[in-house]
């Protein structure tokens, strides 16, 4: 099934409101996840939200993570615009 799909989001906070604490017990999902899609041979993105911090965005791009949905780690800033940056130096670990 996974030549089917463009995109696996897996949700690292229990979803509802911003803000949230990354849950680190999402890892081995994510890990899991970019090994099936690995040995499958297809080209499926693996998306992480909630809780996606200059942090924990490495811990998710090493477990395999390569799309990052980032709010209040970028819009609580006084600089959106360094926040971005910041998250994207931190996330070039990915799996690309």
């Amino acid at each position: 099934m996974l030549t089917e799909l463009d995109m696996l989001l897996i949700m690292t906070v229990e979803p509802g409101f911003g803000g949230q604490a990354f849950l680190d017990v999402m890892l081995p999902k994510i890990r899991r996840a970019r090994q099936a899609i690995d040995g499958s041979g297809a080209n499926v993105a693996i998306q992480v939200d909630g809780g996606i911090t200059e942090e924990t965005i490495i811990r998710a791009a090493e477990a395999g993570a390569n799309v990052f949905v980032a709010g209040s780690s970028v819009y609580g800033k006084p600089s959106p615009e360094e926040a971005i940056e910041s998250l994207r130096a931190n996330g070039q670990l990915t799996h690309a």
